[in-house]
């Protein structure tokens, strides 16, 4: 695939300033969208509406809004306040003109580790979502209580089996603890619904603090992703890229469009050294 063709993108929560600033570095860098992280709303005097006016000006995409946490397994004490927030979020995401919620799995330690209860959550939201045209993105957290691998996530979506739940793959949460795509496979192409990448370094630390401070742009760190992308390209994704990115630095926008345009480069080049 020309790269031409692939829409690039990354999360708001990878770049400094306030929203609007962050927006309008990023459509200056050349991004074709943007993930917004709900922090950068909440501390934005800016209303949801305007930031959706100023991405449409600067010909910003908003893919999607991110994240919802310690959902699945809720306690049952809390399922209601929860299942309201989420109503509170699919109603901001209509202000911002985006279609898309990432949720990612709980991390809470007093969260049901019952498979079945998690399912139940996951149906209930799924089916909150369908009336709103918004579809729900459920991302396996490498330090995730219950559900820590995307074939865990991927079981999970596959039992509710509704038209608005899908994964997203995040290369982080999948390279880092050593995983791969090896039984994508057995993911129909449509119930991926999202991409996220980031690099790293190798690090002997605790995973999460790995991924809240060393996370670099595609080509800078250790991890395979030009054969993680040629799997989900061979497989015929054709999906966004976007990046995100948590490091203690502040890693410059151009670079992160640059390592974009030189990962698809050497995908391809791989791939064409598969089929010579």
């Amino acid at each position: 695939m020309p790269a031409t063709t692939r829409l690039h993108s990354i999360a708001t929560v990878s770049v400094p300033g306030t929203l609007p600033e962050k927006l309008t570095a990023i459509a200056a860098a050349g991004f074709d969208g943007v993930e917004i992280f709900e922090d950068d709303l909440l501390k934005s005097p800016v209303k949801p509406a305007a930031i959706r006016n100023l991405a449409d000006s600067l010909g910003l995409q908003i893919f999607l809004l991110q994240p919802f946490r310690d959902f699945e397994g809720v306690q049952a004490e809390k399922r209601v306040e929860k299942l309201a927030s989420a109503r509170r979020q699919f109603d901001l995401m209509s202000e911002l003109g985006c279609d898309h919620l990432l949720v990612c799995s709980n991390t809470d330690p007093d969260s049901s580790p019952e498979r079945e209860v998690q399912i139940a959550d996951l149906a209930a939201l799924a089916e909150m979502a369908q009336p709103y045209d918004i579809r729900i993105g459920y991302e396996a957290m490498a330090w995730g209580k219950h559900v820590n691998r995307y074939r865990q996530a991927w079981d999970r979506v596959r039992e509710v089996d509704s038209p608005a739940l899908g994964i997203v793959l995040d290369s982080f949460h999948i390279l880092a603890v050593g995983d791969n795509l090896d039984r994508l496979d057995e993911v129909p192409l449509e119930k991926i619904s999202f991409l996220q990448l980031a690099d790293a370094p190798f690090k002997d630390m605790n995973v999460q603090q790995w991924s809240r401070s060393y996370r670099c742009y595609p080509g800078q760190g250790d991890l395979p992703l030009v054969d993680f992308v040629s799997t989900l390209n061979r497989k015929g994704f054709t999906g966004p890229w976007s990046l995100e990115i948590f490091n203690d630095k502040t890693l410059p926008l151009a670079d992160g469009l640059r390592s974009l345009t030189e990962l698809e480069k050497r995908m391809q080049a791989y791939e064409k050294s598969l089929n010579p």
